[in-house]
């Protein structure tokens, strides 16, 4: 089975200074150094090809992971940028998360605060972007919130609003797979990151699906919440078809269809 590239994504909101889209997976961010594909900066250069040819400088102001969906804030100028950074350097933006995870937690509340550390700078790492929790890694906060408990083919799944306190790299997903509840669908953090190894080699296969359950890792940025002048701004996502359908139980799409970007609903 091969997995296709979702290229469409919706705006949230929109102003002068800034732009909300909802991002979809497995749709890139930022292009990467492998084969050329679509990403959300190129789709958002088209989009606002008018304020590009006036002087526009787009500039993505949180990042999210090609498998991650939901919100992202990105800067029409360099002015914006740079505002726009440092709500987030000074820990200003509230970010809530759901990410659907294999097992069951055995409270409904918790928090983890272990730091988080590259997994090549202590052991050998095949994976150049896998992280681990390390007690040489920079300090690393979330919480954590079940908001659902089900069943699937009689494995235990939970469905959980995770709210990062810092912005590590994969901090939820390393902080989740650390505690013994690693993200469904998760190629670097399910296991060892041999899912991922396959993958960059040989693309998604029945194999994969087998162990993996979902194409991409069940992890949505639902809502973002910033100080702007003078108010609190706040964007949600809906949760996305896909992750929807696995949480109650239903059959999946794992070939999602290939749609064009859009400015409305």
């Amino acid at each position: 089975m091969s997995l296709q590239v979702v290229v469409n994504f919706k705006v949230i909101a929109e102003s002068a200074d800034w732009i909300v889209v909802d991002k979809p997976a497995p749709l890139i961010v930022h292009p990467a150094n492998r084969k050329p594909e679509p990403t959300l900066l190129g789709g958002l250069e088209k989009l606002l090809a008018y304020e590009m040819a006036t002087g526009a400088c787009l500039a993505i102001v949180n990042r999210l992971d090609r498998d991650t969906s939901g919100v992202v804030l990105v800067a029409k100028s360099t002015d914006a940028a740079r505002e726009l950074g440092g709500v987030f350097e000074r820990r200003e933006a509230k970010k809530e998360y759901i990410a659907i995870v294999v097992g069951w937690p055995a409270t409904e509340f918790w928090e983890c605060r272990e730091p988080i550390l590259r997994a090549g700078v202590t052991r050998e790492s095949l994976i150049w972007v896998r992280q681990q929790v390390s007690e040489a890694g920079r300090a690393c906060h979330t919480r954590f919130q079940v908001e659902k408990r089900f069943e699937r083919a009689g494995k235990k799944f939970a469905l959980l609003r995770c709210f990062p306190e810092t912005g590590r790299m994969h901090q939820i997903r390393v902080h989740l797979a650390h505690r013994g509840f690693p993200i469904v669908g998760d190629k670097l953090y399910l296991h060892e990151g041999e899912e991922y190894i396959e993958w960059m080699a040989a693309g998604w296969n029945a194999a994969l699906e087998k162990k993996l359950l979902l194409p991409r890792h069940a992890l949505h940025a639902a809502s973002l919440e910033i100080p702007w002048r003078g108010a609190s701004i706040r964007w949600e996502a809906p949760l996305p078809l896909d992750l929807t359908e696995f949480s109650n139980g239903e059959a999946i799409s794992l070939t999602p269809d290939v749609v064009i970007w859009s400015r409305h609903d």
